[in-house]
């Protein structure tokens, strides 16, 4: 047997065939590491990360991380909620961002991820939105200033901020979704699983509750 012959019995008995070809190893220190404009748009970051790029993903993390937080803590109410959900949103954000196609703004598309985010949160809570019996015509506005939350004085906006914590999380995740957040009732309905029946007849019932809990708010104030 020739010296070739011996060769390939050899490399075929450790399990290669002779026509492999093992690459070159290149250190990670001669690796040049993309560089990303810091005004490069959302659909490029989204790309990216997509892509395995930790430094977009990063960058899409400082751009939206604290409107996402504000968004959950509207929801919940609760400091403690909206830090854990806000680092859900994003560990979604991780695995899904690749879905993302430039059809509709970037912050458009991540406040719908994070609103379902949320309600799934409540869902797992086991909170049950209330069942209504009656549908019908719903006043517009029962508390003064409420149809537009963030066109109020501050201080009124506190003290309509104290009332919504204060009530039921149906009326509430209706209330913000909706007065708040702009969502129409077909829209709200979708996104909690109820009917549009139900989306109006909560709105209502949160609107006169907020009423009651407002004037007693300023009620105490007064007199504190």
């Amino acid at each position: 047997m020739d010296s070739s012959s011996a060769a390939i019995k050899r490399d075929i008995s450790f399990g290669f065939e002779e026509s492999v070809e093992v690459p070159l190893y290149q250190s990670p220190a001669l690796a040049k590491p993309e560089v990303l404009d810091a005004a490069a748009t959302d659909l490029l970051l989204c790309q990216k990360a997509a892509g395995g790029n930790i430094a977009a993903f990063e960058m899409l993390y400082q751009r939206y991380h604290r409107r996402t937080y504000s968004l959950t803590l509207r929801m919940t109410n609760s400091q403690t909620e909206a830090e854990d959900l806000t680092q859900e949103v994003f560990i979604q954000l991780f695995r899904k961002v690749g879905s993302f196609r430039g059809d509709s703004a970037f912050s458009t598309w991540l406040h719908r991820l994070t609103v379902n985010q949320v309600l799934m949160h409540f869902r797992r809570r086991s909170v049950k939105n209330e069942k209504t019996s009656e549908d019908g015509e719903m006043p517009e506005q029962t508390v003064h200033g409420t149809a537009n939350p963030r066109k109020m004085q501050v201080v009124d906006r506190i003290v309509l901020k104290n009332a919504i914590s204060e009530l039921p999380n149906g009326y509430r995740n209706v209330f913000v979704l909706h007065d708040v957040e702009g969502y129409e009732h077909e829209e709200v309905a979708s996104l909690l699983k109820i009917s549009v029946g139900t989306s109006k007849s909560q709105l209502h019932k949160a609107r006169l509750k907020l009423r009651g809990l407002i004037i007693k708010q300023k009620e105490q104030k007064t007199s504190a």
